[in-house]
């Protein structure tokens, strides 16, 4: 009897021992990924308002030209085998001013040569959820998300048309709220040093603190990584961000509706 649990024990150790890896045990602990984004933008402004008795409405394309590269961040601490903490941080600084070259005089109003319009837009997302895998398998995880979400825009215009015409700020908004969030995440790790990762988000300017703005914000990502070392990998994908939002106030509404998208690519650190 002694040498048949002897035995049993042994396959037992054995087979733990073979058997291969939950995908969760091996995860790090915690993970940082740092890059950068090569964003394009695509933006609508639109407006409605009532002018003596009749409802003028209006939408206008247009954007700041050319691509920027700008910081993209994202942590995972990892809790358990099925908890995970993500934080998630994206900016976007951009300007553009446009130059009158010659002299134009129209209704015997002049404005001088050198005369311009700058325009210049910020916006910052910062995201902090809870990962919860309710599929967790040796190869692929899902995950539901819920937490928090931030997000500031600021807009501001300078023209200097002569000293005669006009000189100064004509914009300078601010805005800036949070709300919860809730989102989706889809991992596979098909071998050791590769990893897939997709990632949708969505927020309610509804749910949290946005005054009169009326809206949403939805973003979604989708990388793939190689780990060169158990602590050090590279990884590239490609980001989507997309605000639109109403503005209503006394005397009509005004909304603001803006595409980011672009590739991304960085290091990964793990630990």
């Amino acid at each position: 009897m002694k040498y048949l649990v002897l035995s049993s024990l042994a396959l037992a150790l054995g087979a733990a021992v073979a058997a291969p890896a939950h995908a969760a045990d091996t995860d790090d602990r915690f993970q940082l990924r740092l890059g950068m984004m090569n964003i394009d933008t695509d933006s609508t402004i639109r407006g409605r308002t009532d002018v003596m008795g009749n409802d003028v409405s209006f939408a206008e394309d247009f954007d700041f030209g050319g691509k920027e590269w700008e910081p993209r961040v994202d942590g995972v601490f990892r809790i358990s085998k099925r908890q995970r903490l993500i934080f998630d941080y994206f900016k976007y600084d951009k300007d553009r001013r446009e130059e009158l070259g010659d002299t134009f005089t129209y209704d015997g109003v002049t404005v001088p040569a050198g005369s311009f319009i700058k325009g210049e837009i910020k916006y910052q997302v910062a995201s902090f959820v809870y990962d919860y895998s309710v599929v967790d398998t040796e190869k692929f995880s899902l995950g539901l998300q819920i937490g928090g979400e931030w997000a500031k825009v600021e807009a501001n215009g300078y023209a200097d048309l002569g000293a005669d015409l006009y000189q100064g700020k004509f914009v300078d908004e601010s805005e800036d709220g949070a709300a919860p969030v809730v989102g989706m995440r889809f991992t596979v790790q098909p071998s050791e040093h590769w990893l897939i990762n997709l990632q949708g988000q969505y927020l309610n300017t509804d749910w949290g603190s946005f005054d009169n703005y009326d809206g949403d914000l939805s973003r979604a990502n989708a990388i793939v990584e190689y780990r060169f070392t158990k602590n050090f990998g590279l990884f590239a994908g490609y980001d989507w961000f997309k605000l639109d939002v109403d503005r209503k106030g006394s005397d009509g509404l005004i909304g603001l509706k803006q595409e980011f998208k672009g590739p991304v690519a960085g290091v990964t650190l793990a630990f």
